[in-house]
């Protein structure tokens, strides 16, 4: 076997593992890297480490659009085979990978404008709406702990990683003949468990290769998963300057699990009503898309579900659709959250709210989860002044804060205990998904408790085993 790291190796973005079984090529997610602009084209538009032509067959692990994004992109060059993945994977990338496509188109836009000024030949999106929909007609679906044959002695099967919605851990039994059975995980993107909404990961079994991730290797969350005194404390300083609360989340889980804070904290008392608003088209479709799937909630969110209550809604929630409501948000005299994708910061209506608000003193910027580097979101977090936000410099005033405790990624320790539940030899580990020291703090907290070979993944890197 050979695994090729294309993607997610030194950073926590465009996630691509190539696998090699006796000349069969299967590709572990398609994502999109993201980061500036001009770079994340460059490195999106072609496949350097392989022909999409020649890829077998594609296995998803989730789709969040760093592991997906790039999904009609490798369709449209060639590649013709079955892409698999979870049911509710599939439902997700329906409306995401569409909406990928039109932010790509505005994306473009913007760089064709720089371009003609640099006096460069413009350039295209990677894909369209129409790729996405032709992409979306090669997925074959699976459940949890249902296993099919890839052909050529690879099995599959998917089980929970707990992450977002339909999220999965790639199990792969590889069998050609040439000596014993081997099997292969590929963590995929891990949760904490104690997931507001979704159940805990799963532990596979007899496991004797691991491709794992490191995105908080070295890193522990702030608090642990649920609602704390933080958020509480955050809502209610703002309410007290008369300002807004924007919160940039992802349209997927980000959001969900927050609708479902909100509820309990307006439920408790903990915070005074106010208005919420989720001025995400992505994020409304997304919560609709939450309700089909009642087989990947904890036992709580499911029991209240049948229990004919939305646990995605409250009386004073507002679901924002159209860009004639969101504009008419920036008329608000009163406190009000404003939820809005992405979560990062890189595109969606939240750089709409950004512009018209960062300069104020009133306003709070409340960030729930992780910005990569490079991107909008990370800039604000680590403290700049000024930031670029839609062609313009903006002065930063408002208030930026930061709750930890919502990421949908396991922490440092709660990596270790999931490797700790990972059963078999473990021979060899093969770190991804990480920046470089996260990668190395956790390379070297496996190595003191582990005996097998811990790796890091390097870009471009093939390795054989």
């Amino acid at each position: 076997m050979k695994l090729k790291f294309c993607g997610a190796a030194g950073t926590t973005t465009g996630s691509q593992h190539l696998l090699e079984i006796d000349g069969r090529k299967i590709l572990l997610d398609c994502g999109l890297y993201q980061g500036r602009r001009r770079e994340a084209y460059d490195i999106n538009c072609c496949f350097p480490y392989f022909d999409p032509a020649e890829i077998d067959a594609v296995v998803l692990s989730h789709a969040h659009i760093d592991h997906s994004g790039n999904l009609p992109n490798l369709c449209r060059k060639g590649f013709k085979g079955n892409i698999y993945s979870t049911h509710a994977t599939r439902d997700l990338c329906q409306i995401m990978l569409r909406d990928s496509a039109r932010i790509q188109a505005g994306d473009i836009n913007w760089l064709n404008k720089h371009r003609r000024r640099d006096g460069l030949p413009p350039v295209e999106p990677l894909y369209s709406e129409q790729d996405a929909e032709r992409a979306l007609r090669q997925f074959v679906t699976l459940g949890y702990d249902r296993p099919v044959s890839l052909g050529g002695g690879v099995s599959l099967k998917f089980i929970d990683a707990g992450h977002i919605l339909g999220s999965a851990q790639v199990v792969l039994d590889v069998n050609t003949g040439g000596g014993p059975a081997k099997r292969l995980l590929f963590s995929g993107d891990i949760g904490r468990g104690g997931n507001e909404v979704l159940r805990d990961p799963a532990a596979a079994d007899d496991v004797d290769f691991l491709l794992m991730e490191s995105t908080y290797g070295g890193r522990e969350h702030e608090a642990p998963p649920g609602v704390g005194d933080e958020f509480a404390r955050i809502v209610k300083e703002a309410v007290r300057r008369r300002g807004r609360i924007l919160i940039p989340a992802f349209a997927v889980e980000r959001t969900q699990q927050l609708l479902i804070v909100l509820n309990e904290l307006f439920s408790s008392g903990a915070i005074p009503e106010l208005p919420v608003f989720v001025d995400s088209p992505l994020a409304v479709s997304a919560t609709e898309i939450y309700r089909l799937h009642p087989d990947a909630f904890n036992e709580e969110v499911y029991q209240t579900l049948f229990e004919k209550r939305n646990p995605f809604g409250f009386e004073n929630l507002r679901l924002i659709r159209s860009v004639r409501e969101s504009m008419a948000l920036n008329d608000l005299d009163e406190p009000a959250i404003i939820i809005s994708a992405s979560g990062m910061c890189e595109a969606g209506r939240i750089l709409h709210h950004l512009k018209n608000n960062i300069g104020d003193p009133k306003t709070t910027v409340l960030f729930v989860g992780y910005c990569a580097a490079n991107t909008l979101g990370r800039r604000i977090v680590d403290g700049e002044k000024e930031v670029p936000i839609l062609g313009g410099r903006h002065k930063v005033r408002a208030r930026i804060e930061s709750v930890d405790s919502f990421s949908g990624h396991a922490g440092h320790s709660e990596l270790l205990a999931w490797f700790d539940r990972v059963g078999g030899k473990k021979e060899r580990v093969w770190l991804v998904h990480g920046e470089p020291e996260r990668a190395e703090i956790l390379r070297d907290a496996l190595a003191g408790r582990h005996k097998g070979k811990i790796m890091i993944g390097g870009a471009g890197e093939t390795v054989e085993f």
